[in-house]
């Protein structure tokens, strides 16, 4: 067990966030593959895109996604957390609570592209942003800790319930209450049939916001 990050995987740090600014649109990327879990290191990296955004004044947009086309995020790398302290990861709570602060009072657009799962923290990390748009099929949206009788930790539910409302429907659109698990006798509902405009792939997400040229 540790109690903060070994100073030898620090000197090795990887870019786990890509950040590149087009058009006006700061473009976040996470990329810590394969399911875009956030670490130590990925929330500092979130936290110093979002400051960087912010300051830049050619950067009017946020988008938030996530590397590949199966995970927007699955939330909290569980290996990581598993070989530190309970105080390691009470300062790592707090401190990831801070971003996602952060990243819902930035003073100026922030959208989260959906581009796969997101489930857990990745939930969390996409109600922080003022729009989410979704992939066609993009897989789970939910908040699966609620089964292992464990309280989603970065705002979840205090932002669903902004979101939602506090009676609002939970369906994910293929029969899953966000809550938890297939929601018996739940019938699938197509709330927005082909053709509407929602994007069918994680690069289709991209184009939607992008001006055209």
């Amino acid at each position: 067990m540790t109690t903060m990050i070994d100073i030898a995987e620090r000197q090795q740090e990887q870019r786990l966030v890509d950040y590149r600014v087009e058009h006006g649109i700061a473009f976040i990327e996470l990329d810590n593959p394969p399911a875009n879990t956030y670490t130590y290191d990925l929330m500092q990296q979130l936290d110093q895109a979002i400051v960087q955004a912010r300051f830049d004044d050619d950067v009017y947009v946020l988008v938030v996604s996530g590397h590949g086309d199966r995970f927007f995020s699955a939330g909290a790398n569980i290996p990581m957390m598993q070989r530190v302290t309970p105080r390691f990861l009470y300062q790592f709570s707090l401190y990831a609570n801070e971003t996602l602060n952060r990243l819902e009072h930035t003073p100026k657009l922030t959208i989260a592209a959906l581009n796969g799962h997101t489930v857990g923290g990745g939930l969390e990390m996409a109600l922080a942003c003022d729009v989410r748009l979704a992939k066609q099929g993009a897989g789970r949206i939910g908040l699966p800790e609620v089964n292992l009788g464990v309280l989603p930790g970065l705002g979840g539910t205090q932002r669903l319930a902004k979101v939602v409302g506090k009676a609002g429907d939970r369906n994910d659109g293929e029969g899953r209450d966000i809550l938890g698990g297939p929601r018996e006798g739940a019938r699938t509902r197509q709330r927005n049939p082909p053709g509407s405009g929602i994007p069918r792939s994680g690069r289709a997400v991209r184009a939607a916001v992008l001006p055209a040229p």
